[in-house]
């Protein structure tokens, strides 16, 4: 039966070519062809009544044959015809047809009574169209297409078979005769030698077609060969006719047509479903190997020597962040989608969900993402530690090598001095010269072996941290720790000698002496303020700056009374000098205790002075410095705490419209969609924090006091979102697809709506065994009395009675057969999307395998087996050989050679045995 959006189309047609038919009709050609076809078609039904016409337009025009033409092919009676021979007569009969048709749906445009009593040709052989339109070809339909596009398609499958035949109209496609000779063929090929047949003979080929069609199958020769051959383009009208002839004559295979129909159609539903896990395979498999291949990357934590080296792996890291990872993230998600929608069309076409290969489940595949991720969060924190350990470790280099040149310097040539036997030729005073100039050496010694104690540190936390250099630290270091030893024992020897003396030698310049005391420690002084000054600093806050200030600001306060001890040693030097004038002392080279001098002194207070304000610029620069850094701190925090929150509501308020019941699901889908639209638009916002975020991490910025937000949270946090509004969306999409295809009404699924919510009382979108047992009883099944349906509705009655009968909790067989159908991956939770399945399931019918096997059983002509030729005869050639290369041979008693079994593979196709 035709529906009402489909009859308005097939009038909308009739009404198309009434319209072009005004315009054709004008062609001679065409007009005679009408006038033969439609004669013959009139007189076909008329003969039934012991009638017919020779003219088509007088004959009509009394209304008289026109009333019974119409009751013939109607097989109803219409008002009494007026008998009368007068033209008011003629005219009311006309208008009784007219009506008639009209109230058929018909819509006659400018077809009136007095234009038919007048015999107006163009009018007639109109009005004799828009019959046949009506009662010929209007009920014709295949797959649902309109009259002239279902009366094509039939002609299209019938005639693929053979050669030379290409049907794609109703006019030039007919004029070489073999497409009437194929329908012929197609159905009774025993009356047509079809092999013999000529595309260059169309004359032989429509005279024995349309001599066959009359002898054998009671069509009326409509048209002469001479006819559709002297024409370069036959009317359609007239074919259209002619051809729908044969289509009644052979409606008695329409059976066997529908069967094909039905089985091609689960054919290619299979088809289908076997394409969507191939490609569900591959992009699984794809998946899992980029993974594969990313996880081993992301955990190589082989340390690299230089700064350099790092930043670029740390380079590397965030292009894979920005670059690599996005498009996984979008595959994944379209996984999801295409593995749920899989199981949503397997489960509406009444077939066993979708069991991927082993290991690529999707939670296999969310596992291996999970394993992705931990090593992405591992990797970075490690390169992050790295930098800082490459950091600091360049830093305590620097100042190992500093401190090692300062001690070098120093210690240079001290062992020589100490190996001196100058002692034994001097005089007493110079000995005494010696032994103070030996005490001052040994204070000097003690003074530098702290700076010995600071390199050995150093070296020995250089080594605790790893140093690709670490080998020529420690040599530096043993030369440094060996010389030091060895300048311990010869400064203790060279004591012991000196002492020997010191008896003999009594006269000791005590200027000298004191000089060099005082000299000795201002000067190690200066050179540990220069070392100090020179000293590089490595700072993460203001407040670190602003304490390296502070103490620099205490050693400028200190300079006043350092100048006063410098200028106090100057004087003790001068003082030297005045006495050496005055009592002509013998002065035999410098002074004897030290080989510090006031020039010494001089330049090195001139070098303490000019490091003062380069020490100053840079404490200032790196204030400005930690100044920007804080700036980016909260320029990237003021984003992050809206963003954050922003994200957090678009999650909670998707959650909450997932679960609501505002409107239908296209409404809801609408909404959705509108929510996805906003969200994509935020999009830029998260890319600006991203190019924040590389701006801290350029400058090196390790903390932010002033968020709780890091951009792995923001990243996490924003892949979710998109991950979960499109898996929203797919659920709805799903359910319109259920409802659709199973015939929901939105009150059902509303009904079924209040009832998931209602147990899902952690609004977690899924329901436990216990929580979906519970619905399934408040929904009204019995699930103790096995698979029995129920209406959906009990009173409260019934509803005690089951509740008493199974003592709240139902039969375990029953509820096992149902958890196995709505949860086949054995999760423990029963999705909206699985459970709304299931009660469409419950509550719709779909094909079956018996219904598939009945199809079968039509082709085969009541046989248990199938043979090849029938099925390449009734399907498409695809679908053929798809068939002939799954079906198993048939082994019954009754086989033939190449029988075929579509019993097993009918089944095979629900997932009741193996295919």
């Amino acid at each position: 039966m035709y529906n009402m959006d489909h009859y308005d189309e097939e009038m909308k047609y009739m009404h198309q070519e009434d319209d072009w038919d005004r315009d054709l009709l004008l062609d001679p050609a065409w007009e005679k062809q009408q006038r033969k076809t439609f004669t013959a078609w009139c007189n076909s039904h008329l003969r039934k009544a012991g009638t017919q016409i020779d003219n088509i337009e007088e004959d009509f025009r009394d209304g008289l044959k026109l009333m019974l033409l119409l009751e013939v092919i109607s097989g109803e009676r219409l008002a009494k015809p007026e008998r009368g021979k007068m033209r008011v007569h003629k005219i009311s009969n006309v208008n009784k047809a007219l009506d008639f048709i009209a109230s058929k749906g018909v819509k006659l445009v400018s077809i009136g009574a007095e234009e038919i009593v007048d015999g107006n040709a163009k009018m007639t052989l109109g009005m004799i169209w828009t019959i046949i339109l009506r009662f010929a070809i209007q009920d014709i339909s295949v797959e649902e297409t309109s009259a002239k596009e279902g009366l094509l398609l039939w002609c299209q499958r019938k005639t693929a078979p053979y050669k030379n035949v290409n049907i794609q109209n109703f006019h030039i496609s007919w004029k070489d005769g073999l497409g009437f000779c194929a329908l012929i063929h197609r159905h009774r090929p025993e009356l047509i030698d079809y092999g013999k047949l000529r595309k260059d003979d169309p004359m032989t080929n429509l005279n024995t077609a349309f001599d066959v069609a009359e002898k054998y199958l009671d069509i009326p020769k409509m048209l002469d060969a001479e006819d559709i051959v002297g024409t370069a383009r036959p009317d359609e009208k007239a074919i259209m006719t002619y051809v729908s002839s044969f289509y009644h004559a052979f409606s008695g295979a329409q059976k066997a047509e529908t069967a094909a129909n039905r089985i091609c159609k689960v054919l290619a539903v299979n088809q289908e479903n076997e394409q969507l896990m191939e490609d569900y395979e591959k992009l699984a498999t794809d998946l899992l190997e980029w993974i594969r291949r990313t996880i081993p990357w992301l955990e190589n934590r082989m340390p690299e020597n230089t700064m350099q080296t790092m930043q670029q792996k740390l380079e590397d890291f965030r292009d894979y962040r920005r670059l690599h990872k996005p498009p996984k993230v979008q595959e994944k998600c379209q996984l999801e989608i295409n593995f749920n929608t899989l199981q949503t069309k397997l489960r509406l076409s009444n077939r066993p969900a979708f069991m991927p290969s082993e290991g690529k489940m999707v939670s296999d595949i969310n596992n291996a993402w999970g394993s992705l991720e931990g090593a992405e969060k591992g990797y970075e924190e490690w390169l992050l530690n790295e930098i800082r350990r490459l950091e600091r470790l360049d830093h305590l280099a620097e100042k190992f090598r500093q401190k090692a040149a300062i001690h070098e310097a120093w210690t240079d040539g001290k062992e020589e001095m100490l190996q001196k036997h100058d002692y034994e030729t001097a005089s007493l005073s110079e000995i005494k010269a010696l032994l103070k100039k030996h005490e001052a050496f040994e204070s000097d010694l003690a003074a530098h072996q702290d700076r010995v104690e600071q390199i050995a540190a150093i070296a020995q936390e250089l080594n605790e941290l790893d140093y690709y250099d670490s080998p020529s630290v420690n040599a530096r270091c043993q030369r440094i720790c060996d010389q030091w030893d060895a300048l311990g024992a010869l400064t203790q020897k060279r004591s012991e000698a000196l002492q020997r003396t010191e008896k003999l030698l009594e006269t000791i310049d005590q200027l000298y002496l004191e000089f060099a005391k005082r000299a000795a420690p201002f000067n190690n002084w200066m050179e540990g303020a220069m070392e100090d000054l020179q000293d590089t600093f490595i700072v993460h806050t203001i407040e670190e700056i602003q304490g390296l200030s502070t103490a620099h600001e205490q050693f400028k306060a200190t300079l006043p009374e350092a100048d006063k001890e410098r200028q106090a040693i100057l004087g003790i030097h001068n003082e030297i000098a005045k006495i050496v004038q005055t009592y002509h002392v013998n002065m035999a080279g410098s002074n004897p205790y030290t080989t510090i001098n006031p020039q010494e002194v001089n330049a090195k207070w001139d070098k303490v002075r000019q490091l003062v304000p380069q020490r100053d610029q840079a404490l200032i620069e790196e204030h400005a410095r930690q100044q920007n850094n804080e700036r980016l701190r909260r320029q990237f925090a003021n984003q992050a705490n809206v963003i954050g929150p922003w994200i957090q509501t678009k999650m909670e308020e998707i959650g909450r419209i997932s679960i609501e019941m505002h409107g239908t699901l296209e409404d809801q889908l609408t909404h959705l969609r509108q929510y996805e639209k906003s969200i994509v638009n935020y999009k830029p916002k998260i890319d600006q924090l991203e190019g924040d975020h590389q701006l801290i991490q350029e400058a090196l910025i390790f903390d932010n006091k002033h968020t709780n937000y890091t951009m792995e949270h923001i990243r996490v946090g924003w892949e979710q979102l998109l991950t979960t509004i499109a898996r929203t969306i797919n659920e709805i999409e799903n359910q319109i697809l259920t409802r659709d295809a199973k015939g929901i009404s939105q009150e059902q699924l509303n009904e079924y709506r209040a009832s998931f919510n209602h147990f899902d009382r952690d609004h977690s979108g899924a329901l436990g065994a216990e929580e979906f047992k519970a619905c399934l009883i408040s929904l009204g099944f019995d699930i103790a009395n096995d698979a029995q349906k129920r209406s959906g509705i009990m009173d409260a009655e019934d509803f005690k009675t089951c509740l008493i009968s199974v003592g709240y909790n139902l039969g375990e067989n029953e509820f096992s057969r149902i958890m196995s159908i709505v949860d086949p991956n054995r999760m423990g939770v029963v999705t909206f999307q699985a459970f709304i399945d299931f009660m469409s399931r419950e509550t719709a019918d779909t094909d079956t395998a018996d219904q598939v096997i009945a199809s079968f059983k039509v082709l085969a002509g009541d046989k248990n087996y199938i043979l090849a030729d029938e099925l390449l005869r009734e399907l498409p050639p695809d679908q053929a050989e798809y068939c002939m290369a799954r079906m198993a041979p048939y082994t019954g008693p009754d086989g033939v050679p190449g029988a075929l079994d579509y019993m097993s593979f009918s089944t095979a196709l629900y997932g009741e045995s193996d295919l």
